[in-house]
């Protein structure tokens, strides 16, 4: 068992790392943000370990709670923060090389980096829906700076777009929580306790039907935008593209994951409170996310937004599965939350380095990549395959799960379109794959890999993209079903 000094460590060590980049000199802010990140992998494991065999962590006057959908959502930010953190010491390296920016700027991504992956944690782990509604806005503030980082006109305009349409989103969610607190003020009054969702949770079937039906369109559209659900997701192609590519990484990979467990979090209590009503939002807004990634998808020039368009459709996958629901549903959804975390980043980590090497991101000046680069390339290569689902890879497992709970619960047709749908992004995404990996590479490209850092940090995404999608460990089993639990209104 542990105390609440691991989660004070799990939050402070990101803020403390942030702060102390800023201020060191970048060759040594390059190993202590990489140590530090590897230091909150073991506290995070350390506590996602406790939660998933012995019991849910809380504390602080219960303004703490740790649940295993908490520690999963934790254990996923730690990991690929980590990884991001590794591929930025290259990716940065290779920029400054390039005079494309100072080493002072460095100092700063590092700040605004440690702080992004801190919010995210701080979301994950409070208990109250209004401090959640607050760390998802100050996700927001963060990732926008992120997101202008290069300051040029494109850049600038994405974090704008970014943050406005973020901050329209997360206030229709902040009504949301406002109706979902006057579903239960009959019941509670002016309790200090009633936006605990662990309240709200056990109160679930006493609350008013109409406010909670009402807190939940406003919740499913407003954290909706910040997950990229269509059609609140124009803001992520933008985003996505602009960013460094390690940013892009960390917001498809765990950023998507974060706005989902809100939606899903107050899902659980309304779900209940309407007996199943809910569901059908969750299947109809799944669906047309993985719908609308289609036609984009086939007419995209843009390595990194044909990936963002990517974590359109997954996203909704995601919502679809948990909008079928039962509990071969609900494992698929968390299964595939873990699987494209892994893949979308793995690939993001892929686009960076030839991003770097071609000194493009359009996909008609880009060719002979595993010859330029044969480690990045096969590993290109292998992502893309993995991220649409092709066997034996890892995504394949998770949305053949979700398929085959759409037929058994008699969601025929919506299961019968997603399939449809995959296949044409499937068609769409390798055409531009397969050609960017194969011909020959423009003369001008040097033919040798990106530096050590960013080459390594490929392989550890690469290990789960392709162990898992061979053999799923029965203790990971266990971890995925007990969040399946929590998302069917259960403790776990």
């Amino acid at each position: 068992m542990i105390d609440m000094g691991e989660v004070s460590l799990l939050l402070i060590i990101p803020l403390m790392t942030a702060l102390l980049c800023w201020k060191i000199n970048v060759r040594i802010g390059n190993k202590l943000q990489v140590a530090a990140a590897l230091f909150n992998v073991v506290v995070g494991l350390f506590i996602a370990k406790n939660v998933f065999f012995h019991a849910p962590i809380t504390g602080w006057h219960r303004l703490i709670y740790i649940d295993a959908l908490s520690a999963f959502n934790v254990m996923l930010i730690v990991l690929i923060g980590f990884v991001a953190s590794l591929y930025s010491v290259g990716y940065m390296h290779h920029e400054v090389a390039e005079k494309i920016i100072d080493a002072y700027k460095v100092r700063h991504y590092y700040l605004w980096f440690h702080l992004f992956l801190g919010t995210m944690l701080a979301v994950s782990v409070v208990n109250n829906l209004g401090f959640l509604w607050v760390g998802i806005e100050l996700t927001t503030l963060v990732s926008a700076l992120l997101v202008a980082f290069y300051r040029k006109g494109t850049s600038l305009e994405a974090a704008w777009k970014y943050l406005i349409m973020g901050s329209v989103g997360i206030a229709f969610a902040l009504l949301g929580i406002i109706f979902l607190y006057l579903s239960g003020v009959d019941l509670f009054g002016e309790s200090a306790d009633s936006l605990n969702w662990t309240v709200l949770n056990q109160a679930a079937k006493q609350l008013n039907p109409q406010w909670t039906l009402i807190a939940f369109i406003f919740v499913l559209v407003g954290f909706g935008t910040k997950a990229g659900l269509a059609p609140m997701h124009f803001w992520l192609p933008d985003a996505h593209s602009q960013a460094p590519s390690p940013v892009s990484a960390v917001l498809s990979g765990v950023l998507l994951n974060t706005a989902l467990y809100g939606i899903f979090r107050i899902y659980t209590i309304v779900n209940t409170t309407l007996d199943g009503k809910a569901a059908p939002y969750l299947i109809f807004f799944g669906l047309l996310s993985i719908a609308i990634t289609v036609p984009f998808m086939l007419v995209q020039h843009d390595l990194k937004r044909m990936l963002a368009y990517s974590s359109v459709e997954h996203m909704g996958i995601i919502t679809l599965g948990v909008g079928i629901g039962g509990a071969l549903g609900l494992y698929g959804a968390v299964l595939h939350m873990f699987h494209h975390s892994m893949a979308k980043s793995l690939l993001f980590f892929a686009a960076g380095n030839i991003n770097q090497k071609y000194h493009s991101k359009r996909m008609d000046r880009i060719s002979g990549v595993v010859k330029a680069m044969p480690i990045t390339g096969s590993i290109f290569l292998i992502a893309a395959f993995a991220i649409t689902g092709t066997p034996p890879f890892n995504i394949f497992i998770s949305e053949f799960t979700i398929m085959r709970a759409g037929f058994q619960s008699g969601h025929l047709a919506a299961t019968v379109l997603f399939l449809l749908f995959v296949v044409l992004i499937f068609s769409g995404m390798m055409y531009y794959v397969v050609r960017m990996a194969f011909g020959e590479a423009p003369a001008k490209v040097e033919k040798k890999e990106m530096s050590r850092w960013s080459t390594v940090a490929l392989f550890l995404p690469l290990i789960a993209v392709i162990v898992f999608g061979l053999y799923v460990p029965p203790f990971f089993q266990e971890i995925i079903q007990q969040v399946a639990v929590v998302l069917q209104g259960g403790k776990s």
